[in-house]
Protein backbone atom coordinates (compact mmCIF):
# COMPACT_ATOMS: atom_id res chain seq x y z
CA UNK A 1 0.00 0.00 0.00
CA UNK A 2 1.02 3.41 -0.84
CA UNK A 3 -0.45 6.54 -0.08
CA UNK A 4 0.63 10.23 -0.99
CA UNK A 5 -1.19 13.42 -0.65
CA UNK A 6 -0.01 15.04 -4.37
CA UNK A 7 -1.95 18.73 -3.56
CA UNK A 8 -3.90 19.47 -0.60
CA UNK A 9 -5.70 22.87 -0.15
CA UNK A 10 -8.14 25.25 -0.86
CA UNK A 11 -5.95 26.13 -4.36
CA UNK A 12 -5.95 22.01 -5.66
CA UNK A 13 -6.23 18.89 -3.86
CA UNK A 14 -5.19 15.11 -5.32
CA UNK A 15 -4.62 11.76 -3.47
CA UNK A 16 -2.80 9.48 -4.85
CA UNK A 17 -3.38 5.29 -3.65
CA UNK A 18 -1.52 2.41 -4.69
CA UNK A 19 -2.33 -1.03 -3.73
CA UNK A 20 -1.16 -4.35 -5.17
CA UNK A 21 -2.81 -4.33 -8.25
CA UNK A 22 -4.21 -0.98 -8.61
CA UNK A 23 -3.34 2.78 -8.69
CA UNK A 24 -5.83 5.16 -8.47
CA UNK A 25 -6.44 9.45 -7.63
CA UNK A 26 -8.77 10.75 -5.78
CA UNK A 27 -9.74 14.02 -7.08
CA UNK A 28 -8.04 16.35 -9.67
CA UNK A 29 -7.21 19.61 -8.64
CA UNK A 30 -4.48 20.95 -9.97
CA UNK A 31 -3.59 21.22 -13.86
CA UNK A 32 -3.71 17.42 -16.04
CA UNK A 33 0.39 18.85 -16.54
CA UNK A 34 0.93 19.31 -12.68
CA UNK A 35 -0.50 16.43 -11.64
CA UNK A 36 1.52 14.45 -14.24
CA UNK A 37 4.66 16.20 -12.49
CA UNK A 38 4.17 15.83 -8.94
CA UNK A 39 3.28 11.76 -9.84
CA UNK A 40 6.80 11.35 -11.42
CA UNK A 41 8.04 13.08 -8.57
CA UNK A 42 6.83 10.07 -6.65
CA UNK A 43 7.99 7.58 -9.20
CA UNK A 44 4.74 7.11 -11.17
CA UNK A 45 3.49 7.51 -14.43
CA UNK A 46 0.14 8.94 -15.25
CA UNK A 47 0.19 6.27 -18.06
CA UNK A 48 0.09 3.70 -15.53
CA UNK A 49 -2.80 5.09 -13.72
CA UNK A 50 -6.23 2.71 -13.30
CA UNK A 51 -8.98 5.40 -12.35
CA UNK A 52 -10.14 8.76 -11.12
CA UNK A 53 -12.64 9.27 -8.43
CA UNK A 54 -13.87 12.73 -7.71
CA UNK A 55 -15.50 14.05 -4.00
CA UNK A 56 -17.49 16.48 -5.95
CA UNK A 57 -17.24 19.31 -8.20
CA UNK A 58 -15.89 22.00 -6.97
CA UNK A 59 -12.68 23.23 -9.05
CA UNK A 60 -9.73 22.72 -6.83
CA UNK A 61 -10.82 18.99 -6.73
CA UNK A 62 -11.47 18.84 -10.56
CA UNK A 63 -9.42 21.29 -12.38
CA UNK A 64 -7.69 18.90 -14.18
CA UNK A 65 -9.92 16.31 -14.42
CA UNK A 66 -11.01 16.45 -17.96
CA UNK A 67 -7.78 16.58 -19.48
CA UNK A 68 -6.40 13.87 -17.42
CA UNK A 69 -8.52 11.02 -18.06
CA UNK A 70 -9.38 11.87 -21.43
CA UNK A 71 -5.59 12.30 -22.48
CA UNK A 72 -4.89 8.48 -20.75
CA UNK A 73 -8.44 7.25 -21.35
CA UNK A 74 -9.18 6.52 -17.47
CA UNK A 75 -11.91 5.50 -16.39
CA UNK A 76 -13.80 7.99 -14.04
CA UNK A 77 -15.96 7.38 -10.96
CA UNK A 78 -18.48 9.73 -9.33
CA UNK A 79 -21.57 10.08 -8.13
CA UNK A 80 -24.41 11.09 -10.75
CA UNK A 81 -25.30 14.44 -9.82
CA UNK A 82 -21.73 15.50 -9.60
CA UNK A 83 -21.20 14.70 -12.82
CA UNK A 84 -24.10 16.62 -13.76
CA UNK A 85 -21.93 19.69 -12.27
CA UNK A 86 -19.07 18.95 -13.71
CA UNK A 87 -17.03 22.19 -15.51
CA UNK A 88 -15.65 21.68 -19.14
CA UNK A 89 -15.34 17.58 -18.69
CA UNK A 90 -15.78 17.39 -22.46
CA UNK A 91 -16.62 13.35 -23.63
CA UNK A 92 -15.03 11.00 -21.55
CA UNK A 93 -15.00 7.40 -22.67
CA UNK A 94 -15.36 5.50 -19.65
CA UNK A 95 -17.71 6.86 -17.09
CA UNK A 96 -19.03 5.12 -13.81
CA UNK A 97 -21.60 6.53 -12.21
CA UNK A 98 -22.54 5.56 -7.94
CA UNK A 99 -24.92 6.58 -5.69
CA UNK A 100 -23.34 7.84 -2.06
CA UNK A 101 -23.71 4.56 0.25
CA UNK A 102 -22.60 2.54 -2.85
CA UNK A 103 -19.79 -0.16 -3.05
CA UNK A 104 -18.02 -0.94 -6.42
CA UNK A 105 -16.06 -3.54 -6.56
CA UNK A 106 -12.73 -2.26 -9.26
CA UNK A 107 -9.82 -4.50 -9.74
CA UNK A 108 -8.44 -5.06 -6.03
CA UNK A 109 -10.21 -2.35 -4.55
CA UNK A 110 -13.75 -2.09 -2.95
CA UNK A 111 -14.50 1.57 -3.14
CA UNK A 112 -16.94 2.59 -0.53
CA UNK A 113 -18.18 6.36 -1.13
CA UNK A 114 -20.38 7.96 1.62
CA UNK A 115 -22.29 11.09 1.74
CA UNK A 116 -20.66 14.13 3.79
CA UNK A 117 -22.43 17.62 4.47
CA UNK A 118 -20.65 20.20 2.13
CA UNK A 119 -21.81 22.79 -0.19
CA UNK A 120 -21.79 20.65 -3.27
CA UNK A 121 -24.32 18.68 -5.12
CA UNK A 122 -23.43 15.24 -4.17
CA UNK A 123 -20.30 15.31 -2.10
CA UNK A 124 -18.58 12.23 -1.08
CA UNK A 125 -16.17 10.53 0.93
CA UNK A 126 -14.32 7.69 0.14
CA UNK A 127 -13.07 3.99 1.75
CA UNK A 128 -10.41 2.03 -0.45
CA UNK A 129 -10.03 -1.61 0.70
CA UNK A 130 -7.50 -4.01 -0.77
CA UNK A 131 -6.17 -6.83 0.91
CA UNK A 132 -2.90 -4.41 2.82
CA UNK A 133 -6.17 -2.40 4.31
CA UNK A 134 -8.39 0.42 4.20
CA UNK A 135 -7.67 4.21 3.52
CA UNK A 136 -10.22 6.74 5.06
CA UNK A 137 -10.90 9.80 3.12
CA UNK A 138 -13.04 12.52 4.67
CA UNK A 139 -12.38 15.94 2.88
CA UNK A 140 -14.36 18.99 2.77
CA UNK A 141 -17.37 18.22 5.07
CA UNK A 142 -18.70 21.19 7.93
CA UNK A 143 -19.75 18.44 10.51
CA UNK A 144 -18.10 14.86 11.03
CA UNK A 145 -21.34 13.08 11.09
CA UNK A 146 -22.20 9.39 12.42
CA UNK A 147 -21.91 8.14 9.16
CA UNK A 148 -18.45 9.47 8.26
CA UNK A 149 -17.55 8.08 11.59
CA UNK A 150 -19.10 4.78 11.07
CA UNK A 151 -17.99 4.68 7.43
CA UNK A 152 -14.06 5.40 8.40
CA UNK A 153 -13.35 2.90 11.38
CA UNK A 154 -11.10 0.18 11.42
CA UNK A 155 -9.15 2.59 8.24
CA UNK A 156 -4.74 1.88 8.43
CA UNK A 157 -4.64 5.20 6.96
CA UNK A 158 -6.21 8.35 7.19
CA UNK A 159 -7.00 11.63 5.27
CA UNK A 160 -8.84 13.71 7.11
CA UNK A 161 -9.95 17.62 6.70
CA UNK A 162 -7.77 20.32 9.39
CA UNK A 163 -9.43 22.93 7.57
CA UNK A 164 -9.20 25.79 9.69
CA UNK A 165 -8.19 27.01 13.23
CA UNK A 166 -10.93 29.07 14.46
CA UNK A 167 -9.10 32.42 15.86
CA UNK A 168 -7.58 33.02 12.76
CA UNK A 169 -10.63 32.71 10.92
CA UNK A 170 -12.73 34.62 13.52
CA UNK A 171 -9.59 37.51 13.40
CA UNK A 172 -8.65 36.57 9.93
CA UNK A 173 -9.37 38.98 6.59
CA UNK A 174 -12.26 37.00 4.72
CA UNK A 175 -15.43 38.53 4.95
CA UNK A 176 -18.07 38.09 7.12
CA UNK A 177 -20.31 35.96 5.15
CA UNK A 178 -17.21 33.58 3.57
CA UNK A 179 -16.50 32.93 7.48
CA UNK A 180 -19.98 31.91 8.22
CA UNK A 181 -19.65 29.21 5.27
CA UNK A 182 -16.62 28.14 6.02
CA UNK A 183 -17.71 27.32 9.90
CA UNK A 184 -20.99 25.95 8.72
CA UNK A 185 -22.62 22.85 8.55
CA UNK A 186 -21.81 22.46 5.06
CA UNK A 187 -18.03 24.46 5.07
CA UNK A 188 -15.27 22.71 6.55
CA UNK A 189 -13.37 20.96 9.34
CA UNK A 190 -11.57 22.98 12.01
CA UNK A 191 -8.52 21.55 13.46
CA UNK A 192 -10.52 20.83 16.80
CA UNK A 193 -13.50 19.16 15.13
CA UNK A 194 -10.60 16.90 12.97
CA UNK A 195 -8.95 16.07 15.83
CA UNK A 196 -12.26 15.19 17.71
CA UNK A 197 -13.16 12.92 14.37
CA UNK A 198 -9.57 11.43 15.08
CA UNK A 199 -10.20 10.13 18.82
CA UNK A 200 -13.45 8.77 17.67
CA UNK A 201 -11.13 6.42 15.09
CA UNK A 202 -8.29 5.26 16.83
CA UNK A 203 -7.49 1.30 16.91
CA UNK A 204 -4.60 -0.87 17.28
CA UNK A 205 -3.97 -0.82 13.45
CA UNK A 206 -4.25 2.81 12.69
CA UNK A 207 -0.53 3.54 10.80
CA UNK A 208 -1.14 6.82 8.88
CA UNK A 209 -2.59 10.19 9.68
CA UNK A 210 -2.45 12.93 6.81
CA UNK A 211 -4.20 16.30 7.66
CA UNK A 212 -5.94 17.57 4.29
CA UNK A 213 -7.19 21.06 3.25
CA UNK A 214 -5.21 23.05 5.61
CA UNK A 215 -6.50 26.90 4.59
CA UNK A 216 -2.96 29.10 3.98
CA UNK A 217 -5.04 31.86 5.24
CA UNK A 218 -6.99 30.12 8.22
CA UNK A 219 -4.04 27.82 9.60
CA UNK A 220 -0.68 26.78 10.39
CA UNK A 221 0.67 23.32 10.04
CA UNK A 222 1.96 23.37 13.68
CA UNK A 223 -1.66 24.23 14.72
CA UNK A 224 -3.28 21.65 12.95
CA UNK A 225 -0.23 19.21 14.10
CA UNK A 226 -0.60 20.37 17.63
CA UNK A 227 -4.43 19.67 17.44
CA UNK A 228 -4.41 15.93 16.23
CA UNK A 229 -0.97 15.48 18.32
CA UNK A 230 -2.91 16.33 21.45
CA UNK A 231 -5.10 13.36 20.87
CA UNK A 232 -2.43 11.12 20.05
CA UNK A 233 -0.67 11.72 23.11
CA UNK A 234 -3.54 11.03 25.05
CA UNK A 235 -4.02 6.94 24.58
CA UNK A 236 -1.43 4.24 23.54
CA UNK A 237 -3.61 2.05 21.24
CA UNK A 238 -1.93 3.09 18.16
CA UNK A 239 1.06 5.50 17.20
CA UNK A 240 -0.08 6.50 13.63
CA UNK A 241 2.66 8.66 11.31
CA UNK A 242 1.49 12.14 10.95
CA UNK A 243 1.57 13.98 8.12
CA UNK A 244 0.57 17.34 6.96
CA UNK A 245 -0.38 18.04 3.65
CA UNK A 246 0.58 20.98 1.75
CA UNK A 247 -0.17 22.68 -1.45
CA UNK A 248 3.00 23.68 -3.15
CA UNK A 249 4.64 20.08 -3.10
CA UNK A 250 3.76 16.72 -2.50
CA UNK A 251 3.67 15.00 0.96
CA UNK A 252 6.36 12.07 1.86
CA UNK A 253 4.17 8.93 0.79
CA UNK A 254 2.97 6.62 3.15
CA UNK A 255 4.32 2.71 2.40
CA UNK A 256 3.62 -0.43 3.82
Amino acid sequence: MRVCLLASGSKGNAIYIESRESRVLVDAGLSAREIEARLAGIGVSAADLHGVLVSHEHGDHCRGLGPLVRRHRLPLFAHHQTLKALPRLGKVADVREFESGSRLQFRDLEIGAFAVTHDASAPVGFTLSATEGQVGIATDLGIATRLVKDSLQKSRVLILESNHDEELLRDGPYPWPLKQRVRSNHGHLSNAASADLLESLLWEGLEAVFLAHLSEVNNRPALASASAQQVLSRQNCCAPQLIIGRQDLASCCFQA
